[in-house]
C-alpha cells in the first residue's frame, strides 16, 4: 500500500514519511514485542520529543569459528557479569543490536532490554579489574569483544556534499519554494522565478558550505587519534603492536615512555605516569596519575575511589608525557572504553548531536508561515471562486489558485534570514570571536545572565605569593613575605612547599600548575628527576628530587625525594605526597589543599584557635589562601607505597601555616561588568575557589556594588532526628570579623525580601550547600537562584547543574570559561564562550581568540543586532507578502495579473534588496538596559501587522472602487499576454509596496508608521488618478 502511495503521489508521501519518521513506522511496521521487533522508533525525552528510526540489525558470531559449546550456561566471556554473554543466542550465535548516536546496544536476554556495549562493567571492583583483566584476554574473547563492540575508533565521516544539498532542499519550506517555482515558471514568469533561483542556490550554497566545513574540522580534529600504534598483551600470545582501531575493552595496554597520545579510556594497575590533559579539558597542565589500589573488596572500583576516581583513569585524546614504571615491571592500563564511548567521543557526540535549542523565535517564526499558508488556502478559494463565476477554463482556474496561494508565502525568507546570520558571523569573526553553531547567534540577542569562571576569565592566571603565615605551637607566628627577597629559611613549612607538589621536568624545565611553580620557585630549590640526578641515596628511579638551591639558607638536608603523590582534584580539595629525606629512613608526608579541608585531617590541638578569623581576613581582601600540614610517618623500608590507601595516611597531620597568594583581576574585567551591570544584564561567578575569596573578587569587580550586602548561605545534611538545615549569616567586613563572628539564622518563608530591595542583597554559597538545596529545599532553590551571585567551591557537574537550573527559571544564560571544570557548563549554556584555544572551544558554540571577557559584550551586541535585523526582515517580508497577495487578489476581480517584469520590480528591487542590505547595519556600540524582543507572536507586533495590512487593503479596495467610477474609467480587456495589467491598480499597489520599505527605514514607533502608511495610501491614490487620466 505504501509503495503504491508513494507513485501516486509522486514521491510527496514519501517526503511526508521523511519529515515524520514516527508515520512511516506506523504505516509499514506492525507493533510486536520488544524482543522481536525489526525496527525500533525512539523518541527523545526532552520537550521536543523527536522520532528517530533505527532498524535492528544482526551480528553473527559464528564466522569466527569459535570453539564449540553445548551447553546453554556456557560462556563465551571470561567476565561472567558481562552483557554479552547475556545477549548471545545459541546455537545460532547471533546478537541482536542497534546503533544510536554512534552508540552500539545489544538486546540482552535475561534483562529484557537493549543494554550500551562498548566498556567495562562499572560494577566491577578494584579486585575484579586486577583479577579477571590484569593477565589479558584470549585472542577468541578479543575477538568476540571486536565484533560486537566495533573498532576503537572514533569515525566522523566527512558528509558528502550532495547528501548535505539533499538535506537542505528536502527542508519543508524549500520544498513549498520548488512548488512554487515550478509552478511560476510554468506560467511564464521566468525572470523573477530565475531570481529567486539564484538567491536560493546562493542561501543553501552558503549553509552547506558551513556545514561542510564544520565536518571537515571535526574529522581532522579525531582522525590522528584513530590511527595509533600501541602495544597490547594477550594470554595466549603475549605483547605485540598494533593499531590502536583493534582495542577492545578489558584489553591490557603497555604504556612506553615516549610520549604519545591515548587512543582510549583506560584504568592504570601497574606504575604510574604523568598526562596533560589539555587536549580534552582545555588546561595544559601535567596531571599525575596513580594506579587502581590491588584489594579485596566488594564495592564498585569508582565508588571505592569516591569522586576521586578520575585519578587512576587515563582518557582518550589526552597525551602521556611520562611515565613511572614500577619494580613489577612496564606500566599497564586496564582498556576501560573505546570507540563513542570515550571521554572524548562523548565530546565528539555533543558536537554532532548537540542538545536542541529551544528558542522561541523559530517556533514562532514556523507558526507564523502556518498562518500565512492558511491565508494562501483562503485565497485559493476565492480564486476558483471568481474564476469559475465567470465560467474560466478548469486549467486556468486551478492555475490561478495556486498561483495566488504562492503569493501569500514570500519565497525569500530564507536567504534573507541566512544573510543576516552570515553577516553577522563575518562581523564576529572580524573582532576574533569564532562561531561553530551560527543559528545560536540570534540567541545571543536574548541573554540577560552572564555566568564567569574566576581564575583565568575574570583574575589573571598566575599568582603572585604574598606571604607565608607559619604555625607553631598552635599560634601564628609573623608573616613572612616573599617580597623582601630573602630566601625562606628550612623548616617543615619550606619542605612543603618544595615537595607537595605535581610538578615534573621535561626538556629540562620544570613543568605542571602555575600555583605549584610558582610556589616552588619561590623556596629557591632546585629539582631533578631521580634517573638522572647524582645521588647515592637509595630511592626509586620513578621519584622527582628536590634539592637546595645556591641561593637558600643552609639547609641541614641534601634533598627530598618525593616518593609517591595523592593528586589534587576538585572534589577532594587537597594533595599530599609521601617524601624521605635523602640520606635518611625517615618518610614524611605533607599536605596543601583548601584550608577548611586541609584543617579537618589535623589535630585540633595543632590549629590555632583564631585560625577562621585569621583565614577570613586574609579571604576577604581577594587573596588565594592555601593550608600547609605535615606527618612523620612510621613504616617500614618493604612498604608498598603504590597500594597505600590515602586515608591511612592522611590522618592525625601537624598544621604547619597558611600560604598566602595573590591573585589579580584583569584590566578588562570591571569595565566589562559595569557596561553589562548597565544593560541590566545579570552576572554570576561560578568557581572552584574559596567562597570568602570569590566574594571578595566580586566586590572588586564590581559584580556586587560596595552597597549591597552579601548573604551566606550554608545547608547541612540530615543527622539522625535532625533534619536538612540552613543558616544565613550576613557578610560583614573584615574589620568587624576581626572582632568576631555571629551567625544570623533566618526562615526566608516567614521574611522574604521585598522586590525593590533585592538588589541590595547577594546570595553566596558554596557546592556543597547547592548540592543540599538541590536535594532537600527544591522549593527554595528559585528564590535563592533569583539574588544568587556568587557560587564557589563548585565542582564541574554543579557547574552544569546550576546552569540548567537558571535556564529552568527563563534566564537566557551565557557562560564564559577557559579552565577543566568548565567544559559540561560551556555545553550546557545558552552561548558558551571560551577563552582556550583547546578543544574544549569545539565544544563551545563560540571561541574568543582575546583571552579577556571583553568578547561577552560584542557577541551579546552582535546577538541583539542579528535578532532585530531578523524580525525585520520577517516583519517586512510579511507585509510585502499580504501586500502583495491583497493586490492580487483585486486584480484577479477582473481576471487581470501582473507582468513579469512589474513582479520582477516589486519581489527584487522593491523588496529583496532591502532585506539583503537591512542585515548590514552595524551593532549599536552600546548595550542598551533593554533587550530586543524575544518572539513574533506578541500583541506589538501582531497589531503592528495587522493595522497596517488592514490599512493597506482598505486604501487599496477605496482606490480600486474609487478610480472605477471616474468618467474616464473603460472597462480593459484581458491583456494577460502583454503583462500590463491594470494601470490603476498597479499605481495604487506600487505605492503600497513602497511604504513598508519607507516605514522600516524611518519609523520610530508603530504610530509613525500607521500614520506614514496612511499618507502613502492617501498619496497613492491621487496619483492613480493623474497616472490614469
Amino acid at each position: 500500500m505504501c509503495i503504491a502511495g508513494y507513485i501516486f503521489s509522486c514521491g510527496a508521501l514519501l517526503l511526508l514519511f521523511y519529515w515524520k519518521p514516527a508515520w512511516d513506522v506506523w504505516a509499514n511496521c506492525i507493533p510486536c514485542n520488544l524482543q522481536e521487533a525489526d525496527v525500533i522508533l525512539l523518541r527523545t525525552t526532552d520537550e521536543f520529543q523527536k522520532y528517530t528510526r533505527k532498524k535492528v540489525t544482526w551480528i553473527d558470531l559464528s564466522k569466527l569459528n569459535l570453539s564449540v559449546r553445548d551447553t546453554s550456561d556456557s560462556l563465551f566471556i571470561a567476565d561472567k557479569d558481562s552483557v554479552i554473554n547475556r545477549a548471545i543466542m545459541k546455537p545460532e550465535l547471533k546478537v541482536r543490536s542497534i546503533q544510536v548516536q554512534k552508540i552500539w546496544y545489544i538486546w540482552d536476554l535475561s534483562m529484557k532490554q537493549f543494554q550500551k556495549v562498548g566498556s567495562l562493567d562499572d560494577s566491577n571492583s578494584c579486585y575484579d579489574i586486577h583479577d579477571k583483566f590484569g593477565t589479558g584476554l584470549t585472542r577468541e574473547e578479543q575477538n568476540i569483544r571486536r565484533l560486537v563492540c566495533g573498532p576503537n575508533a572514533i569515525e566522523v565521516e566527512i558528509r558528502p556534499i550532495w547528501k548535505l544539498l539533499f538535506k537542505e532542499i528536502l527542508n519543508p519550506f524549500y520544498v513549498f519554494q520548488t512548488f512554487t517555482l515550478t509552478l511560476w515558471l510554468s506560467q511564464g514568469y521566468v525572470e523573477y522565478s530565475v531570481a529567486i533561483i539564484i538567491l536560493s542556490v546562493i542561501s543553501i550554497g552558503l549553509t552547506v558550505y558551513d556545514l561542510r566545513q564544520q565536518s571537515v574540522k571535526l574529522h581532522d580534529l579525531v582522525e590522528e587519534h584513530n590511527k595509533v600504534q600501541v602495544t597490547a598483551c594477550t594470554k595466549d600470545e603475549g605483547c605485540k603492536k598494533l593499531e590502536s582501531h583493534y582495542l577492545v575493552p578489558g584489553d591490557i595496554l603497555v604504556l612506553e615512555g615516549k610520549k604519545h597520545s591515548l587512543p582510549c579510556d583506560a584504568i592504570l594497575i601497574d606504575g604510574g605516569c604523568i598526562v596533560d590533559e589539555g587536549m580534552l579539558t582545555g588546561e595544559s597542565i601535567p596531571v599525575t596519575k596513580t594506579p587502581l589500589p590491588h584489594m579485596e573488596n566488594t564495592k564498585s572500583w569508582k565508588t571505592h575511589s569516591a569522586e576521586d576516581y578520575r585519578r587512576h583513569v587515563l582518557f582518550c585524546g589526552t597525551e602521556v608525557i611520562q611515565t613511572k614504571p614500577t619494580g613489577k615491571g612496564p606500566v599497564r592500563a586496564v582498556v576501560l572504553q573505546t570507540g563513542f564511548n570515550t571521554a572524548k567521543g562523548d565530546l565528539v557526540r555533543s558536537i554532532l548531536y548537540p542538545k536542541p535549542m529551544n528558542f522561541k523565535l523559530y517556533r514562532d517564526a514556523f507558526k507564523f508561515i502556518i498562518i500565512l499558508t492558511l491565508i494562501g488556502v483562503l485565497g485559493l478559494i476565492y480564486t476558483v471562486c471568481v474564476y469559475v463565476q465567470h465560467k474560466k477554463p478548469v486549467a486556468e482556474t486551478v492555475a490561478m489558485a495556486l498561483l495566488l496561494f504562492t503569493v501569500s508565502v514570500p519565497p525569500a525568507i530564507p536567504a534573507a534570514l541566512t544573510t543576516g546570520i552570515v553577516y553577522a558571523q563575518k562581523r564576529l569573526k572580524n573582532k576574533k570571536i569564532f562561531c561553530i553553531s551560527p543559528q545560536r547567534i540570534n540567541i545571543c540577542g536574548q541573554i540577560n545572565l552572564v555566568c564567569f569562571d574566576k581564575t583565568g576569565t575574570l583574575t589573571e592566571d598566575g599568582l603572585d605569593l604574598w606571604g607565608l603565615i607559619p604555625s607553631e605551637g598552635s599560634r601564628f607566628q609573623n608573616v613572612y613575605s616573599f617580597a623582601s627577597g630573602t630566601p625562606l629559611p628550612w623548616g617543615l613549612p619550606c619542605g612543603a612547599m618544595a615537595s607537595c607538589h605535581s610538578l615534573i621536568v621535561l626538556d629540562e624545565k620544570i613543568q605542571g600548575d602555575p600555583l605549584d611553580r610558582k610556589m616552588f620557585e619561590c623556596t629557591c630549590w632546585e629539582m631533578e628527576d631521580s634517573s638522572t640526578a647524582h645521588s647515592k641515596a637509595a630511592v626509586p628511579d620513578t621519584s622527582v628530587i628536590v634539592k637546595p638551591g645556591p641561593n637558600t639558607r643552609n639547609a641541614p638536608v641534601d634533598g627530598i625525594a618525593i616518593l609517591h603523590q595523592f593528586p589534587f582534584s576538585s572534589g577532594l580539595q587537597r594533595m599530599s605526597v609521601i617524601t624521605q629525606q635523602l640520606g635518611k629512613d625517615q618518610y614524611d608526608l605533607y599536605m596543601k589543599g583548601a584550608p577548611e579541608m586541609v584543617t579537618s585531617f589535623c589535630r585540633p590541638e595543632t590549629v590555632p584557635t583564631d585560625f577562621v578569623k585569621e583565614l577570613k581576613v586574609y579571604t576577604t581582601q581577594g587573596f588565594r589562601v592555601i593550608a600547609l600540614a605535615h606527618r612523620a610517618l612510621n613504616m617500614g623500608k618493604d612498604v608498598e607505597l603504590d597500594n597505600l590507601e590515602r586515608e591511612e595516611v592522611e590522618s592525625d597531620l601537624t598544621f604547619l601555616g597558611l600560604l598566602i597568594m595573590e591573585n589579580r583581576l584583569k584590566a578588562e574585567t570591571k569595565p566589562v561588568l559595569e557596561e553589562l551591570s548597565t544593560a541590566r544584564i545579570r552576572s554570576v561567578m561560578i568557581t572552584g575557589d574559596n567562597l570568602q575569596t570569590a566574594v571578595t573578587v566580586a566586590k572588586n569587580s564590581g559584580m556586587i556594588s560596595k552597597t549591597s550586602k552579601v548573604i551566606l548561605i550554608e545547608a547541612s545534611e540530615p543527622e539522625g532526628p535532625t533534619p536538612a538545615s540552613i543558616t544565613w549569616q550576613l557578610m560583614e567586613d573584615s574589620k568587624q570579623m576581626a572582632a568576631g563572628i555571629t551567625d544570623t539564622c533566618v526562615n526566608i518563608e516567614e521574611r522574604t525580601i521585598p522586590e525593590r530591595e533585592s538588589n541590595n542583597y547577594h546570595f553566596a554559597l558554596n557546592g556543597k550547600s547547592y548540592q543540599i538545596i538541590v536535594k532537600h529545599f527544591k522549593s527554595l532553590l528559585p528564590k535563592i537562584l533569583v539574588n544568587g551571585t556568587v557560587f564557589a567551591r563548585m565542582s564541574p557537574g554543579q557547574k552544569s547543574s546550576l546552569i540548567e537550573e537558571f535556564q529552568k527559571l527563563n534566564y537566557y544564560v551565557g557562560m564564559c570559561g577557559d579552565g577543566a571544570n568548565d567544559c559540561g557548563a560551556l555545553k550546557m549554556a545558552h552561548a558558551g564562550i571560551s577563552l582556550s584555544e583547546q578543544e574544549a572551544s569545539v565544544a563551545s558554540p563560540f571561541t574568543s581568540q582575546v583571552p579577556n571577557i571583553e568578547c561577552v559584550p560584542e557577541l551579546i551586541r552582535e546577538g541583539r543586532a542579528a535578532l532585530v535585523a531578523s524580525f525585520a526582515v520577517f516583519k517586512y517580508l510579511t507585509l510585502y507578502g499580504l501586500t502583495q497577495f491583497i493586490g492580487t487578489a483585486l486584480l484577479y476581480w477582473q481576471l487581470q495579473i501582473f507582468g513579469n517584469y512589474q513582479y520582477l520590480m516589486q519581489d527584487v528591487v522593491i523588496t529583496l534588496l532591502v532585506c539583503l542590505t537591512m542585515s548590514l547595519t552595524q551593532a549599536y556600540p552600546k548595550l542598551a538596559p533593554y533587550r530586543p524582543p524575544g518572539q513574533l507572536i506578541s500583541p506589538p507586533l501582531l497589531l503592528s501587522v495587522i493595522l497596517h495590512t488592514g490599512i493597506t487593503a482598505i486604501m487599496l479596495v477605496c482606490g480600486f472602487l474609487l478610480v472605477k467610477q471616474q468618467p474616464w474609467y473603460s472597462e480593459m480587456a484581458n491583456h494577460r499576454e502583454s503583462h500590463s495589467g491594470n494601470p490603476s491598480i498597479l499605481t495604487t499597489y506600487f505605492q503600497s509596496c513602497c511604504s513598508p520599505s519607507l516605514e522600516f527605514a524611518f519609523s520610530s514607533s508603530l504610530l509613525t508608521s500607521m500614520l506614514y502608511t496612511r499618507e502613502c495610501s492617501f498619496s497613492a491614490l491621487q496619483r492613480s488618478g493623474e497616472f490614469t487620466s
